[in-house]
């Protein structure tokens, strides 16, 4: 498929009411088509991998474009700078949890880029770095315990950060940690009792909610039987 077909495509595909509702939970509207996430995998199902066909979207600009291009770009060819370019396009948060779960999390840079990306100062930037130690909680099954413990610190050092999207990254991630072994749990738990001591109220938000999941009898029997 070329990038004019697809594109003629996705605005066949347009429903305004469903960009209304997007923008009501926090998705800029602005170049957005209002096409749902399993009509684009189906799309990027029949289109395969194909990498310049993924920059080529991306560079149209369009809400669904981009995600569609995370679905269709090779993780093996995207370069580092090619990384820092898209970042620094997020405006939206599900324009970048879809990127960092369909395409950075499988580079070999989501881990550096993790630890990097939670240092900003932009909100999507910021929330990026959360996202992908979210994601890589739960894709890299045979990463070790330490590459997850370094990014504790992480999380706490940020949970005082009140930006809703931001926030809820960190949760996100702390939570994502947690369920992942029995060893991770209880570092994630500790963290989560240090976290709540701080005096912010979005910090004291991620960490009873991360301690209500983690320390459930569902989870703590499900990490059991897992070991």
């Amino acid at each position: 498929m070329q990038l004019n077909e697809i594109l003629d495509k996705l605005r066949s595909l347009s429903d305004p009411k469903a960009v209304e509702g997007m923008a009501k939970f926090g998705i800029n509207p602005q170049n957005t088509f209002g096409v749902s996430i399993p009509t684009l995998r189906a799309l990027a199902k029949e289109i395969g991998v194909d990498h310049v066909l993924a920059q080529q979207l991306w560079g149209s600009g369009f809400h669904e474009a981009r995600i569609l291009a995370s679905m269709v770009g090779d993780p093996k060819k995207v370069t580092e700078a090619q990384m820092e370019s898209w970042v620094h396009d997020f405006d939206s948060w599900d324009v970048c949890d879809q990127c960092c779960s369909n395409l950075i999390d499988k580079t070999k840079f989501a881990f550096e880029k993790a630890v990097e990306w939670s240092r900003s100062d932009e909100e999507f930037v910021k929330r990026a770095g959360f996202v992908l130690m979210a994601t890589l909680a739960v894709h890299e099954k045979k990463a070790k315990d330490e590459e997850f413990l370094k990014f504790l610190p992480l999380i706490k050092r940020e949970s005082v950060d009140k930006r809703n999207f931001v926030k809820k990254a960190v949760n996100w991630a702390l939570r994502q940690i947690g369920k992942r072994n029995l060893r991770l749990n209880k570092a994630a738990v500790e963290t989560a009792k240090e976290i709540q001591k701080l005096d912010s109220n979005s910090a004291k938000w991620i960490a009873s909610d991360a301690l209500r999941e983690l320390s459930s009898p569902a989870v703590q029997k499900r990490l059991q039987l897992r070991k």
